[in-house]
């Protein structure tokens, strides 16, 4: 089955990890053993052919890169025009990565057509599909720098990332997105740019929803009502999103999908937390909705993280394949178990560019 994953930081991977995620999973945890400047070392899951071996043929892949003023003790860059080159940088990636034929770019309805077409049968060495993806909008320097990226390919901007920022307020801050954030939105609107509402405070979340009038999704969020913190979706922003006709993409960080988690003590095995946690996240929304079309994959596998705080009956991405039958078993029809494994996402596209 084809699967569409809406959330992977390849482009990241591949530059700050320096990942070749062109070669076998294997030889990159290979090669990183023994280091120890980031705690997922060796514990990769995310590479291409892994992809293809999973039949994740298309996915959302993101650009990223955060401004931090001085007085923003998060990691990132000290300029925005500093984080504006990354980006660029992170855009060569992808673009190399097309002329090797490993990936193509997905810009319209009539690119991701024939990219579903190719994938209904794929060769071995089909090309990954990707949809370019802003997360955090730090890095745009003003409009003419969003329409270029526009230009560039970019179809969806989640405006924050983690902590303040310069349109929104991000995960575990306060606040609205103020007439900067305004400015923005406005230009996303202009140029159908779709708004991911992944990452936004609650205050920013409900103001970004009065103010945009354009196509909504949440590329990797779950629910709070399974895991209290502001992360993840109140069920009445969830509920918000599906009167927008949102899809939510459902995420396989550890803390993200059981409660009680703390980063860097808690593991995969004493916290039992499985694949089946996705599919609860899964089900909490289609309840929510009543059908099961607004609920959707978005691992953010690699995503900061690796094995060691992911779920513990997942080796890499395509143990993916594994959730269709999980979600058989849950009592989900076939034609709804395609939707939510790709058809959802692929109809909201659809409606967006069309």
């Amino acid at each position: 089955m084809l699967i569409f994953d809406a959330h992977l930081d390849l482009s990241m991977n591949a530059l700050e990890w320096n990942r070749d995620l062109t070669r076998p999973i294997v030889e990159i945890r290979a090669r990183e053993q023994g280091q120890t400047d980031k705690p997922d070392r060796g514990r990769g899951t995310v590479c291409l052919d892994e992809m293809r071996k999973g039949g994740i043929g298309l996915c959302v892949a993101t650009m990223i890169a955060r401004y931090v003023k001085p007085s923003n003790k998060l990691k990132g860059f000290h300029a925005p025009e500093i984080a504006w080159s990354q980006t660029q940088g992170q855009l060569s990636w992808y673009r190399a990565m097309e002329e090797a034929g490993q990936m193509v770019q997905i810009r319209d309805l009539e690119g991701l057509n024939k990219h579903v077409a190719l994938w209904q049968d794929p060769p071995a060495d089909a090309p990954i599909g990707y949809i370019l993806s802003l997360e955090g909008a730090d890095s745009i320097l003003s409009p003419k720098h969003l329409a270029r990226a526009h230009d560039q390919g970019l179809r969806a901007v989640g405006p924050a990332h983690y902590g303040p920022g310069t349109y929104a307020q991000g995960t575990h801050a306060t606040g609205g997105i103020g007439a900067a954030g305004r400015e923005l939105l406005a230009e996303m609107q202009r140029l159908s740019i779709i708004l991911d509402a992944t990452h936004l405070c609650d205050e920013s979340f409900w103001e970004a929803l009065d103010h945009f009038d354009g196509h909504v999704w949440a590329s990797h969020s779950n629910c709070r009502a399974l895991v209290d913190d502001t992360r993840q979706f109140t069920d009445e922003q969830l509920r918000a999103l599906i009167d927008r006709g949102a899809v939510i993409g459902a995420a396989l960080d550890a803390w993200m999908m059981v409660p009680g988690w703390i980063r860097g003590k808690t593991t995969p095995e004493s916290s039992g937390v499985r694949l089946a946690h996705m599919v609860d996240h899964i089900d909490h929304v289609c309840q929510l909705a009543g059908n099961a079309r607004h609920s959707a994959i978005g691992t953010d596998l690699d995503g900061g993280f690796g094995r060691e705080q992911t779920a513990a009956d997942l080796d890499t991405i395509a143990d993916l394949a594994r959730l269709p039958g999980m979600l058989a078993e849950r009592g989900y029809s076939q034609s709804d178990i395609d939707g939510i494994m790709h058809g959802n996402w692929l109809r909201f596209l659809a409606d967006a560019w069309g």
